[in-house]
């Protein structure tokens, strides 16, 4: 190419004009010599781009063009009839968006400190098991396990609540007085059924445990909840060389309660003191009813599957992390079904295959954990899909239908063996029937677009 640089008449401004060759051929042949082809030409990219004849026209002002050029040079009687012309003549490509982040990525560290800290208590009935005997101890233990799961779940939707619309310092106030409250109920429940003693403290020590990792764990103080179970996990390693008397287990029990009390304490104070909390007032307290519901439900759940097979309930805990990176996962596959998907039916399959793929993982990882301890597959596989697809449909604010299907598993299979149902038939088919039903609404519920909002 030789020559200078020539801009067309009336072609002046921000975009730059083509070079005019004087020999040889244009680079663009199929184009004729129509000044308007040659418009298009040079205009193509972002004309190409445009939805609508008046982004052209824009296009076509900002780039200097005035009414008499356009009459002179195009023959056409103004802006908006030469932006249609060029509109129509250019074919339509829009470019890609660039990739976006995914806003559901999960925190794989936090997620496995969170599997450490799910896991990590129960090696404190290993540690205290020469502190509880008979069943009456159990059966304390059993009941203030319960009314604990069912109080802090409850607690943790509700400060969870506050603390995203609120603030820190809102979410504090909800924990300041909600977790000790939620502790001396489920202690009471203990001592009432064990009486004062060694079951009964055991108990109480339980309850308090519970409510400060509640604290700690809605705060997103995780790593400082694990160092506070160093002292039973420590303890229960020792056990493998030598067993210590009773009295010799109370002292890492007590200080891991201790620890997570005092750091349950000292996050409350920070969150306190992060400033004041935002405008609005507070939900009420039924709001949080169902998540409470859910949460004596799974615990019943659970402990009818401790009852049948401990190993199984070791096998759920262990996996309770990996389950925590399937739901943020899943959001994020759903996100990105949400941009690939052109037509609603392409999006609910598209969230439906991420569905399975997610709850796919979670019943192998469980079936692998069944295989290894040699506990029964099918009652646990279906804890598993029930538990997890609750979960999961609460994480989208889906409240009382997982927790009215659970309530109903729990009690059907607490029903069973008065009923004359062998424990060994009645789990599986209460928990397969009620994965069913939860599956069935997540598809529902979950291949709507507007769920993921």
């Amino acid at each position: 190419m030789s020559g200078p640089l020539r801009l067309l008449p009336g072609e002046g401004g921000s975009l730059p004009a083509l070079p005019r060759q004087r020999n040889g051929p244009r680079a663009r042949p199929s184009w004729a010599a129509d000044p308007i082809d040659e418009l298009a030409e040079r205009l193509m990219e972002p004309v190409s781009a445009a939805v609508h004849p008046y982004e052209v026209a824009a296009l076509l002002e900002s780039d200097g063009l005035t009414g008499d050029q356009i009459g002179t040079r195009y023959g056409r009687p103004g802006l908006f009839a030469l932006a249609t012309d060029l509109y129509a003549r250019v074919p339509r490509h829009y470019p890609e968006p660039p990739p976006a982040a995914d806003p559901w990525r999960p925190d794989h560290l936090r997620c496995a400190v969170r599997g450490l800290v799910f896991a990590l208590p129960g090696l404190a009935y290993v540690l205290g098991s020469g502190l509880l005997g008979g069943e009456g101890a159990v059966t304390a233990l059993v009941a203030a396990g319960l009314v604990a799961w069912a109080w802090n779940q409850a607690l943790s939707h509700r400060a969870y609540l506050r603390l995203g619309t609120a603030g820190a310092a809102a979410a504090g106030r909800t924990l300041r007085l909600g977790a000790p409250a939620g502790a001396l109920t489920a202690s009471l429940a203990g001592l009432l059924l064990a009486g004062p003693g060694q079951a009964g403290a055991f108990a109480a020590g339980q309850s308090c445990y519970l409510g400060a990792a509640t604290v700690l764990l809605v705060l997103g103080r995780e790593r400082t909840l694990l160092v506070a179970l160093l002292p039973v996990a420590g303890g229960a390693v020792a056990t493998l060389w030598w067993q210590p008397p009773a009295a010799a287990a109370v002292v890492p029990l007590l200080a891991t309660v201790v620890l997570a009390i005092l750091a349950a304490a000292h996050g409350v104070r920070a969150a306190l003191r992060s400033g004041p909390a935002a405008g609005g007032a507070a939900p009420g307290l039924l709001v949080s009813l169902p998540y409470g519901l859910f949460g004596l439900a799974a615990g019943v759940l659970a402990m009818l599957t401790g009852a049948a097979d401990p190993y199984a309930v070791v096998v759920l805990t262990l996996s309770m992390g990996f389950a925590e990176w399937l739901l943020y996962r899943y959001r994020g596959l759903a996100v990105a079904a949400l941009r690939a998907s052109t037509a609603p039916r392409d999006f609910r399959l598209r969230a439906a295959r991420a569905l399975a793929v997610c709850l796919g993982a979670y019943a192998a990882l469980l079936a692998a954990g069944a295989l290894l301890t040699g506990t029964g597959p099918a009652p646990l596989l279906g804890l598993g899909a029930v538990l997890w697809t609750a979960l999961l449909l609460q994480a989208f604010g889906v409240a009382w239908p997982p927790a009215a299907v659970c309530l109903a598993a729990a009690a059907a299979e607490a029903a069973a063996p008065a009923a004359g149902l062998a424990t060994g038939l009645a789990q599986p088919l209460c928990r397969t029937v009620a994965a069913l039903v939860l599956l069935y609404l997540a598809g529902r519920i979950l291949g709507r677009p507007t769920a993921h909002r």
